[in-house]
């Protein structure tokens, strides 16, 4: 068997393909949207990828299921109680798929969701026994999926929370202590609250350790995995949506986003109501960047903070480092934005005869702030972290107004 994980850090997002030798076919489950990778390694390994799989129609990114079919042929499966626009393979509790020696088995295991699977992996050619469980977003390592996400679509959070307790006891709980758990996120997915840094367990240690899987009543259970979960980004609902419907390609939507936009046109643009997400590192953007543009930077969970700023309905148009117009693309159709228009051909070079378009950030050091907040006349300390993150340790008399709620609290200064 041929099994590899993927790991996409600034999503915190795993994804899996398993391969059969002896048959030459392979599977991948719960793929991002660009799926290069998943192809290139099929064909090292002579590989047709003949599946994929959604362990659940997913919030937080736009799977590649779509693009897997297109370009592989590959037919989709998901769990029985979703709906979707595409064909798909409905997969009902205990539904076995055969690869040569290799068997996929689904298990329902609702609760994130309604509609979440856990896919059993066995290696027929080593053991009968399970050789690890997918568990998309239902078990984290030391962490469990939360049930509140789908409460836009008219699901109630306790009413999910309920059934995520029974999957994971009577379903989850009852595989061996030896099968790996390989699930769909880890640290820093906002899909839980307490998410491992590591990205693979045992069902054994996860029993032992992940608070979530200790002996409570299913109403301490459901009190618990709701309590306390970060505020989820507003795309998230979209996204659950868009994974459930017939949409354009990433390599569609590419193909006319990168399009080099002049600094005029850019500027026309932005009359327009056009969103300009400047993508470079925070230090060169507060030394000098085009005035209205808002600054995200590729270096860390871009393609969230973007989801939670932006306004999806709007165009974007990019202001990036040249050379990295395509990645900033990429990652923003990672989450579904489709919506960009372009990007400002020769980046920040384009202003370097029209200063008085251009406008700068001051940024301090520890002690000028320490200074200037102790004298007579001190400015505003406004905390944009989030409240887990001031609970922890924060200036005192600051304002708290966490970043994803700025815009809409800003009269509260």
């Amino acid at each position: 068997m041929i099994f590899k994980q993927f790991y996409l850090n600034c999503l915190a997002h795993a994804s899996y393909l398993i391969g059969d030798e002896s048959s030459r076919t392979a599977a991948v489950v719960d793929p991002q949207r660009d799926i290069e990778q998943y192809l290139a390694l099929a064909d090292e390994q002579g590989l047709a990828i003949t599946h994929v799989f959604l362990t659940h129609l997913h919030a937080d990114f736009v799977a590649g299921h779509l693009e897997l079919r297109d370009r592989s042929g590959a037919a989709i499966c998901l769990g029985a109680a979703a709906r979707a626009e595409y064909a798909f393979t409905p997969l009902h509790d205990r539904d076995r798929i055969d690869f040569g020696f290799v068997r996929l088995e689904a298990l329902e295991t609702p609760g994130h969701t309604p509609e979440s699977i856990s896919l059993v992996v066995y290696d027929l050619e080593r053991s009968p026994d399970p050789y690890a469980v997918l568990t998309g977003d239902t078990l984290f390592v030391g962490d469990v999926g939360r049930p509140d996400l789908r409460v836009a679509l008219g699901w109630s959070a306790s009413d999910l929370g309920g059934l995520l307790y029974e999957s994971l006891r009577t379903k989850l709980l009852a595989l061996p202590d030896a099968s790996l758990v390989y699930p769909a996120h880890g640290a820093g997915s906002l899909c839980g609250k307490a998410l491992s840094q590591e990205t693979v367990s045992t069902i054994g240690e996860q029993r032992r350790s992940n608070y979530a899987l200790q002996p409570m009543t299913k109403a301490a259970f459901v009190d618990l995995v709701t309590a306390d979960q970060p505020d989820a980004p507003p795309y998230f609902t979209y996204d659950a949506v868009l994974n459930s419907q017939e949409r354009p390609t990433l390599d569609v939507a590419l193909a006319r986003e990168l399009n080099p936009l002049s600094l005029d046109r850019v500027l026309m643009l932005k009359a327009d109501e056009a969103q300009l997400l400047d993508t470079r590192d925070p230090a060169e953007f507060a030394a000098t960047h085009l005035a209205g543009s808002i600054n995200i930077g590729l270096g860390g969970q871009y393609a969230t903070w973007a989801g939670t700023m932006l306004n999806r309905e709007h165009p974007i148009v990019i202001i990036a480092a040249p050379g990295r117009e395509q990645e900033a693309a990429i990652r923003l159709g990672r989450i579904g934005f489709d919506t960009v228009l372009g990007y400002l051909e020769d980046g920040l070079r384009s202003l370097d005869a029209h200063p008085d378009l251009t406008a700068a950030t001051e940024r301090l050091s520890p002690v000028l702030a320490a200074e200037r907040l102790a004298s007579p006349d001190p400015p505003v300390a406004v905390d944009v972290r989030s409240p887990r993150e001031r609970a922890q340790q924060s200036i005192a008399g600051s304002i708290s107004l966490p970043l994803n709620h700025l815009a809409e609290r800003l009269q509260e200064l």
